[in-house]
């Protein structure tokens, strides 16, 4: 299960990964979907809680010629989150989207605690939900 956590952990970040077909795999071979769950979710989590820190940490160099986002896109970006706020976290677990939401609740500085709540909510649903449609669709395979 310790694959499980750097699998879920790496998919978060801005790196790419896939940690559905993992989480599946290790359902079928038997494992504790409670456990299963957890892992998932903690690995998870504890990347795009990276992504935020690296968000945090990049803001600093806005000023940077190298910086990658112009001002004007970074402005946008910022009216964008505004208008959303941080419920637009309950979609960090969505493939292309989710992680560059969880940089800019960084860059704009969405405190901690509410980055990983939302987060928290976010990832587990959708683990859960992988963990549900596993027991319904693969059940009859992994046997």
């Amino acid at each position: 299960m310790l694959s499980l956590f750097f699998v879920a952990l790496i998919s978060a970040t801005l790196l790419p990964g896939g940690s559905e077909v993992w989480l599946a795999r290790l359902w079928c071979m038997g494992e504790p979907p409670l456990a299963l769950w957890l892992v998932a979710t903690t690995g998870n989590t504890l990347g795009s809680m990276i992504n935020v820190a690296l968000g945090r940490y990049a803001r600093r160099f806005q000023d940077r010629r190298w910086f990658p986002a112009s001002p004007r896109s970074l402005a946008r970006a910022e009216g964008w989150y505004h208008r959303f706020g941080e419920l637009s976290l309950l979609v960090s677990w969505a493939p292309i989207i989710g992680d560059p939401l969880t940089v800019l609740a960084g860059v704009f500085r969405l405190p901690w605690w509410r980055s990983l709540a939302w987060i928290v909510i976010a990832k587990g649903a959708r683990y859960a939900v992988i963990l549900l449609l596993a027991h319904y669709w693969l059940a009859p395979l992994c046997q």
